[in-house]
């Protein structure tokens, strides 16, 4: 074999594209870690306070956004029941968001990793394969919802756009130029699947300046067209009593289901912040940038209402009646920007960390982002969740019975059971502290199972209503709420009756190098310098 055919031949086998890990890892061998899911050096931490509120702006000024608050007002809810539903749910969030965020923002570490500090090495991959799935099953609502865009920006060039002959069967859901415009979509995110979680941020800013400027033009637009005292006052039925009172907690527990995801995930992103006081802004921006844009929302709904008949609660379908084709190229142009950042920031992303720990010998953060685009982008039909308003509330429902418990036994592990007090190397070895039983922690599964299993029966209805289950389903109405607190509450009385003694240390043990904090790090270059000055 000469030298120059063994490298050709070395592309088509397994090693070739092992992953080599960082000499200070803390894992016992590169089969537990590579650089993307070791704790993030001083020198990568480059996320500022200003980052985060640019990140939460933009991603309050999203499609998915505009359609929970234009959807609370399609299934009869008024606007003075919807916009409290919007606040309250994302004050929540908030607090959530900073507790959980402090914690990868003190460690440096995923969210993948600190899991197993709360549910065990082993059960911590339920959560992470859980969070894989709905990472791709968001990527590939969110890329629909960008093709929707395409194809009002390809319109608003080409009007022969809509006239397109349709190729596909009926039965399919979608149309021969939906798919074209899903593909161009699909095809747009992949070179920013390339860019580095450190500059990512960078995209943030400049949806930051863009898309609320569209939002307010259109919010301008529809109290223009429709005054305030008109255009707030719905013209269909509105609920009242009993059912008004659960379609108001049901619409509660679809806003914090929206972005329920990354109140548990947020450590992929807080753990690039210059320090844990960066991210504590998101207690503040969160709920007054989901506010505002849920007002945009609501308000040219209710507008759609007096212009054209009908709660338009999808701003694509506004755009799609608007005459102007320049308005209608850049609102769909912003609304495809503000899209494209999502994905990338709150999806791909989130699924590349998780698969980082499940192949960490073979998938990094840039690898993960391909796959995600590849099998979560074309693996799923989101056009049939998208299809009403009902649909798609009661999709933001449905995984909030996951993930609510998800964040809570992180919370009260963290905050409650430990004091903060972890162990980051013990994260890394599935034979160290955070073993627990076989790489199992009983308390946590025992708090899943008192949180999850009551709110199935009320899911299974909400998917077949033929499935009658009574009362019972109106407790999938508050599953966040319910799964939240009570899979905390329980799973500290386990901790605190059955304490897992082998976890609990005197004081924080981040260890050395790159999971040393940040304030470590500069007391011990200080020490070193004193160090070397006393010697010379």
């Amino acid at each position: 074999m000469t030298s120059q055919s063994r490298p050709q031949k070395s592309r088509w086998t397994l090693s070739a594209w092992a992953l080599e890990p960082e000499a200070s890892t803390f894992a016992p061998n590169s089969k537990w870690s590579n650089t993307d899911m070791d704790p993030v050096p001083a020198e990568l931490r480059t996320w500022t306070t200003w980052n985060y509120i640019a990140y939460w702006i933009s991603d309050a000024t999203n499609t998915a956004t505009w359609e929970l608050a234009s959807s609370m007002i399609a299934v009869g809810l008024s606007w003075r029941q919807a916009l409290p539903a919007i606040a309250v749910g994302h004050i929540i969030i908030g607090t959530v968001m900073v507790l959980n965020g402090t914690i990868g923002a003190r460690l440096h570490v995923a969210f993948p990793v600190i899991t197993r500090s709360s549910f065990g090495f082993w059960f911590s991959y339920f959560s992470v394969i859980s969070r894989v799935v709905l990472s791709m099953f968001w990527f590939a609502i969110q890329s629909f919802t960008g093709s929707e865009c395409v194809y009002q920006m390809l319109k608003a060039i080409w009007p022969s756009t809509a006239h397109i002959p349709n190729h596909l069967p009926e039965s399919a859901g979608i149309t021969s130029v939906q798919m074209m415009c899903y593909f161009l979509f699909w095809l747009l995110q992949l070179p920013f699947l390339l860019v580095s979680p450190q500059r990512i941020r960078h995209l943030f800013v400049l949806k930051a300046a863009i898309v609320p400027a569209t939002w307010l033009a259109m919010l301008i637009w529809a109290l223009h067209e429709a005054p305030p005292s008109v255009s707030l006052v719905p013209k269909h039925a509105e609920l009242s009593g009993t059912a008004a009172s659960w379609a108001w907690l049901s619409a509660l527990n679809s806003a914090l289901g929206i972005y329920a995801t990354l109140a548990v995930n947020i450590p992929d992103f807080t753990r690039y912040a210059k320090n844990e006081r960066a991210q504590y802004v998101q207690i503040i921006v969160i709920p007054v940038a989901f506010t505002l844009a849920g007002f945009c929302g609501i308000a040219v709904a209710s507008a759609s209402e007096v212009l054209y008949g009908a709660v338009i609660w999808d701003p694509l379908q506004l755009i799609d009646r608007w005459d102007s084709r320049a308005a209608s190229f850049f609102a769909a142009f912003s609304f495809a920007l503000a899209t494209l950042g999502t994905n990338i920031s709150a999806n791909s992303l989130s699924a590349a960390n998780d698969m980082t720990v499940l192949f960490p010998r073979y998938i990094n953060i840039r690898r993960g982002q391909i796959l995600c685009a590849i099998i979560g982008g074309w693996a799923l039909c989101p056009w049939e969740i998208l299809s009403s308003a009902p649909g798609f509330l009661t999709f933001m429902s449905g995984y909030t019975v996951f993930l609510g418990p998800f964040a809570a036994l992180i919370t009260v592990d963290y905050w409650i059971v430990h004091g903060g007090k972890v162990d980051v190397p013990a994260m890394y070895d599935p034979h160290g502290r955070y073993r627990y039983w076989n790489g199992i922690n009983w308390r946590a599964v025992v708090a899943l199972l008192f949180s999850v299993t009551p709110s199935l029966p009320g899911l299974a209805a909400s998917i077949n209503p033929s499935i009658k289950v009574g009362n019972a389903s109106k407790l999938f109405d508050i599953a966040w709420i319910y799964g939240f607190f009570t899979a905390g509450v329980i799973y500290w009385a386990l901790s605190t009756l059955f304490p897992a003694t082998e976890t609990y240390l005197e004081e924080a043990n981040f260890g050395k190098d790159r999971g040393a904090s940040l304030d470590e790090e500069e007391s011990e270059s200080k020490s070193d310098k004193e160090k070397s000055a006393m010697e010379a």
